[in-house]
């Protein structure tokens, strides 16, 4: 199995080279120049390798939620790129891909993922993990931070920016976690694990029915709300 992922999610872009578990990577802090540095990251990794796209048996990308610029950047490229090369796509959740990254850093099975969605809010989504797939407890949604989804029972780690930029959500998870991990974000090389089996299943799609996971359906406050 040899996929090409990357996500445009949030301020980082990330692309990763799937074959067969063995992963490489590229990262930048990008702010707002994803898309000028995401088709080249791609390109590098497959030049690196000494592949072409062709050779690929897919494209995986962040599909959100998440900015909504970057999901559309994330989105597009994939589309480009698979249909340039007859390849399948698949979407995964960056809030899937935050749980996936809290499990390869400390082996947690319970995960509560938060990102940052600005305008005083957050995208939220509870996780757990049997047998090695992930399960959606909750979410993904997009909520003030005080009234963010709560498990049924403690035992559970936080991670993501969301922990970072309100009070009110570690305020309103106290008791519940485990530890907190602010500085945890979703990246490529999570994406590229959870998809890999799905498309060992046949679960790609062609590149015309890619989609972004927009979750919220408003991009900014109006002067009155701010």
């Amino acid at each position: 199995m040899r996929l090409i992922a990357f996500d445009t999610a949030t301020e980082w872009c990330t692309a990763a080279l799937w074959q067969d578990g063995a992963v490489s990577v590229r990262e930048v802090h990008a702010g707002q120049k994803h898309s000028d540095l995401l088709a080249p990251m791609v390109m590098d990794l497959l030049a690196e390798a000494g592949l072409s796209l062709v050779q690929l048996d897919g494209i995986a990308y962040g599909m959100g939620p998440g900015s909504f610029t970057g999901l559309r950047i994330a989105c597009g490229v994939a589309q480009g790129l698979a249909l340039a090369a007859g390849l399948p796509v698949l979407g995964v959740s960056t809030l899937e891909a935050l749980a996936e990254e809290a499990h390869a850093a400390t082996g947690a099975t319970q995960v509560v993922a938060c990102l940052d969605a600005r305008m005083g809010e957050v995208y939220a989504g509870l996780y757990g993990r049997e047998e090695g797939v992930w399960r959606t407890l909750a979410g993904p949604l997009v909520c003030p931070p005080a009234v963010a989804p709560l498990p049924e029972a403690s035992g559970f780690l936080g991670a993501g920016s969301g922990f970072g930029a309100y009070a009110a959500l570690n305020e309103r998870y106290a008791g519940l976690l485990t530890a907190v991990h602010p500085e945890m974000l979703p990246r490529a090389r999570a994406i590229a694990g959870l998809a890999a089996p799905r498309f060992a299943r046949g679960e790609g799609v062609p590149a015309e029915q890619a989609q972004p996971l927009y979750v919220r359906d408003k991009v900014a406050l109006k002067v009155c709300e701010r």
